[in-house]
């Protein structure tokens, strides 16, 4: 007599180039009891009609498996016969997600959330959380200065970045940035280079890639600590030994509001209110009261986030056009940033509305992101993205480009016109409670391992 027909699970993953693949790779990669049978992308340009190769999906994925555009989420559904969509990324707000899910509840099929017990890496080396609650805290800020009290006290401490395989998916594998050289010969985009060019000139080695299993041990064997570095709001890969979870009191309400930084913000032992020298004390209050509400035991920590101008004074009643940092200005909510910032507290004559002037793609993010100011996000996911970007600065009537973007855009574009760098980072107050926060912890492990 036969048994019941076992089927197997047919799973699609709706993704961003990130947190999908890992996802992949910890719960479904050599899972016999379930088949993925595609991966959508969304969120950010030229990922989608890719494959995810052979050589990371592993058995039985001969031919690997297919990206596709997720607006075909629901043709993709019935034509390939899928019975559960996975949804596997971060920085998006609870309203959209559970849109996203009633498109896939509506064809019959189940809608999940992973959690982090099932994806988290476990290491051999104590880890420190870099993560937040929105794309734009100043996560970048954190981890360069938690590099620099490591290194203070001798200590070598690699970092482990939120993934960006934006190219090769097969060849991006392990990257390992230590040089700025590194970034070229790895073919990095702009968001790339906005993430890791920073770290690299604080000193700091950082790894990176799609395999997280692989990535890890190979810091491992290169530093004492590892830091991971989060993107968007995501939760990390890595389990933490120490979670820092920043927020931003100019977006109070975010905090509880898009998915998954309120996962960041109850699992945190440490919450830094950044930003708290531009922001009202009436912000600054909602968060913190937002903080109690659901996380009372975690120790809350405000820090400043000063903006440097390398020439203030060659700013005054020019006609400037304002570079913004992109993934903060765009999928990150914000209409403007610290460029802006600068240019109006130097004096600038005119913000030149770059609007008038985008071409390509470039154009096409104001219509995607309607609430952008009038300023330029610093988008190059390609080449070609690159060139746009570079033909709507040349065609831009200003006197000069002040750049906030955290790279030397100049290296990866001739400019006519002279560029002045909006550089910003992390300042405590005078009692440093994130230093001895910090101080405390290396204590503790050091005990621990005694």
């Amino acid at each position: 007599m036969k048994g019941p027909t076992v089927t197997r699970d047919r799973i699609i993953i709706m993704g961003a180039a990130g947190r999908d693949f890992h996802n992949f790779n910890m719960v479904f990669r050599g899972n016999s009891t379930c088949q993925v049978v595609a991966f959508t992308a969304d969120q950010i340009p030229y990922i989608a009609n890719r494959v995810y190769p052979p050589s990371l999906a592993g058995e039985p994925y001969a031919e690997g498996i297919p990206i596709f555009d997720e607006a075909m989420l629901e043709e993709l559904i019935h034509n390939l016969q899928a019975n559960k969509v996975v949804f596997a990324y971060s920085d998006i707000s609870y309203s959209e997600l559970m849109h996203k899910a009633s498109r896939v509840l509506a064809t019959g099929a189940d809608f999940v959330l992973i959690g982090p017990e099932a994806t988290m890496l476990r290491s051999i080396k104590p880890v420190i959380s870099v993560c937040a609650v929105r794309t734009g805290c100043g996560k970048s800020q954190v981890t360069r200065y938690l590099g620099s009290l490591l290194a203070q006290q001798g200590i070598r401490g690699v970092v482990v970045r939120h993934p960006m395989p934006y190219g090769d998916l097969a060849a991006a594998a392990v990257e390992r940035f230590a040089r700025k050289e590194d970034l070229a010969m790895q073919h990095c985009t702009i968001e790339e280079r906005e993430e890791y060019e920073p770290l690299i000139a604080a000193g700091m080695v950082v790894y990176a890639g799609v395999d997280y299993e692989r990535i890890l041990r190979a810091a491992e064997r290169e530093g004492e600590i590892i830091i991971w570095d989060g993107g968007n709001n995501d939760f990390p890969f890595i389990r933490p030994d120490l979670e820092i979870v920043l927020v931003d009191p100019l977006r109070s309400g975010d905090e509880t509001a898009y998915y998954p930084g309120e996962v960041n913000l109850r699992r945190a032992e440490i919450v830094v209110i950044n930003k708290v020298d531009v922001a009202q004390e009436a912000e600054i209050a909602a968060v913190e009261n937002a903080i109690f509400r659901v996380n009372p035991q975690a120790t809350v920590i405000k820090t400043l986030s000063p903006v440097t101008l390398s020439e203030p004074a060659a700013v005054r009643g020019k006609k400037v056009l304002v570079i913004e940092d992109g993934p903060t200005v765009t999928h990150g909510g914000m209409p403007s940033g610290a460029g802006l910032a600068a240019a109006r507290a130097a004096g600038a004559g005119e913000i030149v509305d770059p609007r008038p002037y985008a071409v390509g793609s470039i154009a096409g993010l104001y219509t995607t992101f309607p609430h952008l100011g009038p300023v330029l996000p610093a988008m190059g996911y390609r080449p070609e993205q690159i060139d746009e970007l570079a033909q709507t600065i040349r065609a831009t009537p200003c006197d000069l480009v002040l750049t906030a973007t955290p790279i030397d855009l100049p290296r990866l574009i001739s400019l006519p016109k002279p560029v002045m760098h909006v550089t910003y980072r992390i300042q405590e107050t005078p009692d440093e409670p994130l230093r001895r926060a910090i101080s405390s912890f290396l204590a503790k492990i050091g005990s621990n391992r005694q």
